[in-house]
């Protein structure tokens, strides 16, 4: 079967502040696999277990922003308490990778957290922004050199869209990563000035059918919209149901099952 369909609930931050649980509670109600966690808007760990268990969900993963020891144990700790063993590292700004000397660096940061959330039985991550591929070391995307200083235990959460928006092939990136890519985000939209709105998933400029396509191996489909121009809810759902109808994702029905089109289960058949 198509990897499952997550949703990164960052792209909900404005709902989530007022009702998390409502927005949970539509995730769920819509089909949704997964949530990754970006923050409890208020809920204690507990209180937001039994939500998610209600609606359905699991958390794929969570992002976290701070990656030395103190904070990044207190994040693993709260990520283990919510049923996953996946951190990603959020972002590093732009001045992360100036150079070779500023990559090196962050490839250090990156390692170093790691090897604590290894030896806590967990995996971390890093996403991309679109800085990573625009900036250019003697030629060669920074994104590049991070990787090739990445310890082999460092997976990758893909952001194909920031990705296409720093001039980059999210194909070619994707083949190149090889076991390290453990998750995708998904998102759509013009793919040009990083401050334009994104649209749902299917209605923008990406070939989302053949980046997904190329990337089988990947573990978790994370849809995610930074901004829209339209009703964020409204364009979260269209892109799940647009992913699982295409056969590109899973999602669950609404008594909870796998769920993929006739197009997903004759190709899972034949693999």
């Amino acid at each position: 079967m198509p990897a499952p369909v997550s949703v990164q609930l960052y792209s909900l931050r404005e709902q989530a502040a007022t009702d998390f649980p409502g927005v949970l509670r539509a995730l769920g109600a819509a089909g949704f696999v997964g949530v990754e966690l970006a923050g409890f808007n208020g809920l204690s760990i507990a209180e937001f277990n039994t939500v998610i268990g209600d609606a359905g969900l699991v958390v794929s993963s969570g992002h976290i922003g701070d990656a030395t020891p103190d904070a990044l144990n207190a994040s693993l700790d709260d990520l283990q308490a919510v049923g996953t063993d996946t951190a990603i590292l959020a972002f590093l700004p732009p001045a992360a990778f100036a150079d070779a000397s500023a990559v090196a660096a962050s490839a250090e940061l990156i390692n170093r957290a790691a090897e604590i959330a290894t030896d806590r039985g967990m995996t971390l991550g890093y996403h991309n922004h679109w800085w990573e591929f625009e900036t250019l070391i003697d030629g060669r995307p920074a994104m590049d050199r991070l990787v090739e200083q990445l310890a082999p235990n460092v997976a990758i959460e893909l952001d194909i869209y920031w990705t296409t928006v720093g001039k980059a092939d999210p194909k070619a990136v994707i083949a190149g990563l090889g076991s390290r890519l453990h998750l995708l985000h998904v998102k759509d939209g013009p793919a040009d000035d990083p401050a334009n709105p994104m649209v749902a998933v299917g209605s923008g400029s990406l070939d989302i059918a053949g980046i997904l396509g190329s990337a089988p191996t990947a573990r978790w489909h994370v849809v995610e919209l930074d901004r829209c121009a339209t009703d964020m809810l409204t364009a979260v759902v269209d892109s799940r149901n647009w992913l699982v109808e295409q056969g590109l994702s899973t999602g669950r029905s609404a008594a909870g099952a796998p769920q993929a089109t006739d197009a997903a289960t004759d190709a899972a058949g034949e693999a």
